[in-house]
């Protein structure tokens, strides 16, 4: 059955340090520093308080749970935010690293009052970042966030200081990455098992560098890892889901029957066919929502996708009677899209997967483990399964800014984005937007015709480096 969270309210005001996945930036640059991690910790320490949800602990003291990725500056963030969580009086369960999603089930797993994880997800190692859990799983809704933020500029609560006793304490949970383990294999029936399948991994270095070889083996299969040795500063670096040519490449040469390739904090997972072809977030979503379908767990028949999915996504699933729901992108808006109507099948092209029966964030290795029951179920390999989805071509830019105005105010590039529009027939789309994590410009044409799509897309790119170009 799929766990629910509660809808969250409108959003009132912009935020200031939050964006749309938590906090992130270039660490030990504003906002990204030891002095703002404390602030945010005593700020999310009054606002967790407040909120009751106390689970009856030592004192009555909330907990919350702080996991991080393996970067280098992850140690100076959760020393300083373990100690503004102290400081207002609230335990801190320390789990080390651990993947993002391994962070929101231990957050419900133990009862906490909330969860925070420490990581930048895909970028480079010296950027980091700060995301937020409610004590169910989820992520925290914007106006918590910006209550929050509010308390971490205003200095309501700087004369707010517990003494003696009151003091909360810190420990850590060293069988939380075993924990993680079981519930991640619990999410695969008991009697199936992964025998005889070599699987690649790239680990990206990241937070998964433990949990999915782990989580692999203990299924059966024979795993070769690959970029699981983590120093501080080598997370993403030429590898992980961010280099998916990298796990091509390891499957081909390795004869793997499936490669898998993580993201920096294992929230999402790419994988490769036993030919050494990629698999993308849509075909992934393709794959496993036409099994739900036909198995009759697909709730509403309904799949949520971002408006960066390609068409072919609707065509796969209307096949068999099922039907697509965008949202905006983030996997913030598909959770939220699938907690209102209570869906239980999502994600992101990018390989950002929520499989809610299972969990209520993105899991790169449920999501692995999704597509290998299917394939195990159906004996077909990965490279007969993708085919179910016929994708329209793609043209996309990532360009750096220099600032984001409101991009209707640059008329060149929207005489282009309507000329565009008019040249496709309705038979694609115009996709432009700003990055909600870096200083950066996306932008996505669809259409039938490669050449068209592509020529128009560097039209559109290089008016967006004379507006607004780094």
């Amino acid at each position: 059955m799929s766990t629910s969270a509660p809808a969250s309210r409108p959003p009132t005001g912009p935020k200031r340090i939050f964006g749309t996945d938590g906090v992130r930036g270039l660490a030990n640059v504003e906002p990204v520093t030891a002095e703002t991690a404390l602030k945010l910790g005593r700020a999310a320490a009054h606002v967790i308080t407040q909120l009751g949800r106390g689970q009856g602990r030592v004192n009555n003291r909330p907990i919350i749970a702080l996991g991080k990725d393996t970067r280098q500056s992850g140690y100076m963030l959760e020393d300083a935010l373990a100690a503004g969580l102290m400081s207002l009086g609230v335990d801190v369960f320390q789990l080390g690293p651990l993947p993002t999603p391994g962070v929101a089930y231990i957050t419900r797993s133990l009862r906490c009052d909330a969860g925070i994880v420490l990581t930048a997800s895909h970028n480079p190692y010296e950027d980091n970042g700060i995301k937020f859990f409610q004590h169910d799983g989820y992520k925290l809704p914007d106006e918590i966030e910006r209550r929050i933020e509010d308390l971490v500029f205003s200095g309501e609560i700087e004369n707010i200081r517990p003494t003696a006793g009151n003091i909360g304490r810190a420990r850590r949970i060293d069988d939380a990455l075993g924990r993680y383990v079981e519930f991640a294999k619990a999410s695969l029936p008991r009697k199936l098992t992964l025998d005889k399948l070599r699987i690649a991994v790239d680990a990206g270095n990241g937070a998964a560098y433990k949990s999915t070889p782990w989580i692999l083996r203990e299924l059966g299969a024979d795993v070769l890892t690959f970029h699981n040795n983590p120093d501080g500063t080598n997370i993403n670096r030429d590898c992980g889901s961010t280099h998916p040519e990298e796990i091509q490449l390891l499957v081909r040469q390795t004869g793997a029957g499936i490669g898998i390739t993580h993201d920096g904090d294992a929230d999402r997972v790419l994988l490769c066919d036993e030919q050494g072809e990629l698999v993308d977030g849509d075909e992934i979503m393709a794959i496993a929502a036409r099994e739900f379908l036909r198995a009759g767990r697909l709730a509403e028949n309904t799949v949520v996708a971002t408006v960066m999915s390609n068409y072919g996504l609707e065509e796969a699933i209307g096949d068999l009677g099922g039907k697509v729901v965008r949202t905006q992108v983030g996997d913030r808006y598909v959770i939220e899209e699938m907690v209102k109507s209570n869906l239980n099948v999502g994600g992101e092209q990018s390989g950002h997967m929520i499989f809610r029966d299972y969990t209520t964030t993105g899991d790169g290795i449920i999501t692995a483990l999704q597509i290998l029951r299917i394939m195990m179920d159906t004996g077909k390999p990965l490279s007969e399964l993708r085919k179910c989805l016929v994708k329209y071509p793609q043209a996309q830019r990532n360009l750096k800014v220099a600032r984001k105005p409101p991009l209707a105010d640059l008329p060149e590039v929207q005489r282009l984005m309507s000329e565009t529009e008019a040249q496709l027939g309705g038979k694609g789309r115009v996709l432009l937007r700003y990055s909600g994590t870096e200083p950066k410009v996306r932008l996505l044409i669809e259409g039938r015709d490669q050449a068209l799509i592509e020529r128009q897309a560097d039209l559109i790119a290089e008016a967006l480096r004379q507006e607004i170009g780094a």
